[in-house]
């Protein structure tokens, strides 16, 4: 099967910014993979002047919040680098039974690559020197707010993408596997939180949906 892959634009954040940035990609990328009956949900991210869409299920919204969980445990250990997040989606071909054990056959038909540059945090200044505090703490409140906005212009442009690229890529979309869930089987995978370095031995934590209860 044909195998699609985007790589989406790098963006540079700040430990605090991970989740929003994460919930309003990854709910933008499963909105637009979403099978059959959904309640199209409207959310306003706490952080940007940005608008998604979540394919208002709560079991998906839940397990997509524990995957970013793990992820910010990764970061935590791995601070101020480069890290990457894959959300792939999946056909199931078939299952071999053995005796110890059923083999499920996945092929891959979309991959998508989220990169983020991790930069630490400047922290306010101390309290010695009054006047130079002040003038120091609000040059840092200042570079933080510009560095907020070119962050949120760099969000927008990644949702762009998003939206190109499933209007130009949609050949190798498999048929639609049954009408009982929300999305297409999907995983989401990074370096396991006792990975000493990015890149190394990526080892999977996989987020597997399979058919979610269809919304009545």
């Amino acid at each position: 099967m044909n195998c699609e892959v985007c790589h989406l634009k790098e963006l540079e954040v700040e430990a605090i910014e991970i989740p929003e940035v994460l919930r309003c990609i990854l709910h933008t990328i499963v909105f637009h993979r979403a099978l059959g009956l959904v309640r199209p949900k409207d959310v306003d991210s706490e952080l940007f002047d940005i608008t998604y869409v979540q394919c208002g299920d709560a079991e998906l919204e839940k397990k997509i919040e524990e995957k970013i969980d793990q992820f910010i445990a990764w970061v935590e250990k791995h601070p101020n680098k480069k890290s990457q997040i894959c959300l792939s989606f999946f056909e199931i071909k078939n299952k071999q039974a053995t005796w110890f054990s059923n083999k499920i056959e996945r092929s891959y038909w979309e991959h998508w690559y989220i990169y983020m540059n991790v930069v630490p945090s400047k922290s306010h200044a101390g309290k010695s020197h009054h006047a130079k505090a002040r003038k120091d703490s609000l040059e840092v409140a200042e570079e933080r707010t510009a560095r907020r906005a070119s962050l949120e212009t760099t969000l927008r442009e990644v949702l762009f993408q998003i939206v190109r690229f499933v209007d130009e890529k949609k050949d190798h979309i498999p048929s639609v596997p049954s009408l009982e869930g929300v999305s297409f089987p999907y995983e989401i995978t990074f370096p396991s939180a006792s990975d000493s370095s990015f890149g190394m031995d990526m080892i999977k934590r996989m987020l597997q949906t399979g058919h979610p209860t269809m919304l009545s």
